[in-house]
């Protein structure tokens, strides 16, 4: 298997790195030993593994992987694993990959299959839930439990707990770690850490996913890809380049979204295709290859439907079309500069078996029929004895009409005609569906026979077919001498005489015969493509990579992006940077930059009101970084990326009944995370934190927090982008002073009692939330909104607020006190006083407002 040729060096056979027990220094006894648990399901791959040496169970979050698991022997190679875990019921690929695994002979690791119940998820979370975790409190109650190990382990990974749970039997079987000690004594778990790999490697697989998930963390200065934790919830979503995909090779570039890269060779790589196709001169080769891209097929499902030889007419045209739309893609890419890697991979990629492929398949198969009779059926020429069988088919209609003018000849003369029909064992299944309906009138035991028992082996073939007549009513009156009764059916008499058997037993059932020997060609044609699969993979690979870059091309030009520039040094500076959504659903976007250098300005705080823009200048850059991180250009006028090891986000929580965590305890496990897990290289996006407790104890975490980064050595801060409505933060001085710290506001405009957003990024703090403003803008009734801001003026004075159960204000008492004198100097005994007037007039209005308050 092409992906463990990894774990061997090149001709000389030198390895990358030294399995235990090898190089002729045998394992001591109290060598640490590492158990690796996996999964491998629909293209996913879970997997974690328990180090005896720390204590320590790594874990890593499903990931897609390709049909030669990739990814999981890059794993196997930096791990070096004693012993392998899975389950006994397992897809092929993992068969197979287990299978070259144990043909190393420098390298074979023990391999252990378990149960598939063992693997079960409920199962896994109780196990892990009884875990032995010395350092945890024994007192601590289950909710406790579970609400700590959530901030250490994702439980959003399912593939990944299961192989956590069988891991965890395993170690409470074998003991490991504490084989000497009583039987009392359990494996200990130290601690929990997400693994990332430490060196590229490259997968074929590449889906396009709508959503990425948000918190991506490396576990070394080294690491070159970026691991996605799902706490987050932030959407990272690169839309623009939604539609650009081919669909049939979405399923392969997903990888470029969940595991962004480091390696500078791998984001040149994308580039220098990314800037070949931007060039305008070079948009007719571009539309030409993206034609034949369209034709590209989902290789992967069909060579599985294949192998099990449930391959369909399409599944042939799917072939045929995918075959040749490669070679066509490889010519076209043959006259491009083969300096550029992409296109000479794909020139020497895309081999001559694909020719041979497409031009034994045109050979072959018969499209044209095999589409009018749904079937497989090949062409003239290919087999002989099958040529000649057609032949026979095709001339039977004259013979069979000879024939049954020679049986009417010995028919009684009230038989107007007759007709000789062939029926063949096929035509068996049609037969029953209209027995189960009623609509066949079966006379006969044999006929009844076959209903009972589906399986019955039953040729019909030849048959003597002639009009019912008025006198043929019973069953005796079907009866001729000389022929046996098979059955009626819609009118006519079928039965079957001495010359029908003859043809029988001289022609046979040629419709089954043609059919089979057709499904042998069949067969061989397909066992002639598989061996070559690797090339069709090949192809696949090469060709999602290629869409997938054209696509990028196409967004960029569309919408105006600049080539990221990629720098050594600890430092993000992007110039006039958008949203790559947002700029394509508003009529006018304000760009806004981003500076964030090696000793200054890396913790901002951003201020503002509401809608002013904050949590989407947040997700700008971020998403800017991302897709820099990915090969492509990103939405700006110009950018230099430092390369950020992880991306870490407190942005929209999201709940869930399953998980049992409150909204806040979901907060503060993704801070925890990015506080515990950040690096001087990573990237940390923190949206209205606190704000789901008491507003003290959030406006203290929430401090706190900043200050923890802002004591630090520069070279250990991260990029920090925050935004807040906590304004205390900074009047009450919380924070200390630091070079790191830099404050910004998006500005604003009062116009009368309006509020305008500009959505212009400043330095600066804002000193008001604009709450009453944006409070009328979201329609609140004018009384409520004054009521609002007259509490707000009352609690910052520090003077005492009245409720307001009924009408006290001093206008409404001024208003009664006013009612009540006009009434007192009416006079009553003057004949031409109105009484009803006043009462309308004056009270009756008066009694509605104070109804209203009440």
């Amino acid at each position: 298997m092409a992906a463990l040729e990894g774990l061997r060096g090149g001709g000389g056979g030198e390895l990358l790195f030294d399995p235990p027990g090898i190089n002729g220094d045998e394992e001591e006894e109290d060598s640490p030993a590492v158990l690796l648990s996996v999964l491998a399901q629909h293209g996913q791959v879970g997997l974690c593994f328990y180090h005896s040496e720390d204590s320590t169970l790594h874990y890593m979050i499903d990931t897609p992987d390709n049909h030669e698991l990739h990814l999981l022997a890059r794993v196997i190679q930096e791990v070096s694993p004693n012993l392998i875990i899975t389950s006994a019921k397992q897809e092929r690929c993992m068969t197979l990959f287990l299978q070259q695994l144990g043909s190393n002979p420098d390298y074979k690791p023990e391999v252990v299959t378990y149960p598939y119940a063992d693997f079960g998820l409920e199962v896994s979370k109780q196990r892990l839930f009884a875990a032995y975790l010395p350092f945890l409190p024994p007192s601590i109650s289950e909710r406790d439990k579970m609400s700590y190990l959530s901030s250490c382990i994702s439980f959003e990974s399912p593939l990944m707990l299961r192989t956590v749970g069988a891991l965890l039997k395993c170690l409470d079987r074998r003991r490991v770690g504490v084989e000497l000690e009583d039987s009392s004594v359990r494996v200990p778990i130290l601690q929990f850490n997400a693994y990332t790999l430490k060196v590229s490697c490259r997968s074929s697989s590449r889906k396009f996913t709508h959503q990425c998930t948000s918190c991506i963390r490396a576990k070394k200065k080294d690491s070159v890809f970026m691991e996605y934790s799902t706490a987050a919830g932030v959407n990272l979503v690169p839309g623009c380049y939604e539609g650009l995909y081919k669909k049939s090779l979405l399923s392969s570039v997903s990888q470029w979204f969940l595991r962004p890269t480091q390696d500078t060779a791998v984001l040149h790589r994308r580039q220098e295709v990314i800037r070949f196709f931007t060039s305008p001169q070079n948009s007719d080769v571009q539309s030409t290859l993206q034609s034949s891209l369209r034709n590209i097929r989902n290789i992967p499902s069909l060579l599985h439907r294949m192998s099990l030889s449930h391959t369909k007419v399409t599944d042939w045209q799917g072939l045929y079309k995918t075959v040749y739309s490669a070679v066509c893609i490889r010519d076209t890419v043959r006259h491009l500069p083969q300096s550029i890697e992409l296109f000479h991979e794909i020139s020497e990629g895309f081999s001559d078996d694909l020719h041979h492929i497409s031009s034994v398949i045109s050979r072959v198969v018969d499209f044209e029929t095999s589409v009018a009779e749904n079937r497989f059926t090949i062409k003239p020429n290919v087999d002989p004895a099958i040529d000649e069988k057609k032949r026979r088919m095709m001339g039977l209609s004259d013979f069979l009409t000879d024939v049954a003018r020679r049986e009417l000849e010995h028919l009684d003369a009230c038989i107007p005609s007759c007709c000789v029909i062939y029926i063949p064992l096929v035509t068996i299944t049609y037969l029953f569906s209209y027995l189960a309906s009623g609509r066949l009138q079966c006379i006969g035991g044999g006929i009844h026979t076959v209903r009972h028992h589906v399986e019955f082996s039953f040729q019909i073939g030849f048959l003597l077919s002639v009009p019912r007549l008025p006198s043929m009513v019973e069953r005796e009156d079907f009866e001729i001498e000389g022929l046996e009764f098979m059955f009626l059916s819609e009118d006519r008499l079928h039965y079957r005489s001495q010359r029908t058997k003859e043809l029988d037993n001289l022609l046979g059932d040629l419709h089954c015969d043609i059919r089979d020997m057709e499904t042998a060609v069949m067969t061989q044609l397909q066992n002639t493509i598989l061996e070559r699969s690797s090339s069709l993979y090949r192809v696949l690979d090469l060709a999602a990579e290629l869409d997938c870059l054209m696509a990028m091309s196409s967004a960029s030009q569309e919408y105006g992006y600049a080539s990221p520039k990629f720098t050594s040094h600890r430092m993000i500076t992007v110039k006039q940077g958008r949203h790559p959504l947002l700029e394509l659903c508003s009529p006018v976007f304000v760009a806004n930059s981003f500076q964030s250098s090696e000793s200054q300005g890396r913790v901002k705080i951003i201020t503002g009101p509401n809608s002013s823009g904050k949590s989407i200048y947040l997700k700008q850059v971020g998403l800017i970084v991302f897709m820099a991180l990915i090969g492509s250009d990103v939405p700006a006028k110009e950018a230099e990326i430092g390369l950020v090891d992880g991306i870490f986000t407190r942005m929209q929580s999201r709940e869930s009944v399953s998980v049992g965590l409150s909204t806040f305890m979901i907060d503060l496990n993704q801070m925890a995370q990015a506080i515990n897990s950040s690096t001087g290289n990573s990237l940390v996006l923190i949206d209205e934190f606190g704000k789901g407790t008491n507003t003290v104890d959030g406006l203290s975490l929430l401090a706190s927090s900043i200050s923890h980064w802002l004591r630090k050595a520069p070279m250990d801060v991260p990029h920090v982008l925050l935004a807040t409505n906590f304004h205390s933060l900074l009047q009450l001085g919380l924070l200390p002073s630091s070079v790191l710290l830099s404050l910004l506001t998006l500005e604003t405009a009062v116009d009368g009692d309006e509020l305008v957003f500009l959505y212009q990024l400043k330095e600066g703090i804002c000193h008001s939330s604009y709450a009453a403003n944006i409070a009328t803008l979201a329609g609140l009734p004018v009384t409520l909104v004054q009521r609002g801001v007259e509490v707000s003026e009352l609690y910052r004075t520090g003077r005492p607020i009245k409720l307001i159960d009924k009408a006290s204000s001093d206008e409404q008492a001024n208003r009664c006190r006013s009612v009540v004198e006009k009434f007192l100097n009416l006079d009553l005994e003057d004949k031409d006083l109105d009484l009803q007037s006043f009462m309308k007039e004056e009270f009756l209005p008066f009694a509605g407002e104070l109804l209203d308050h009440s």
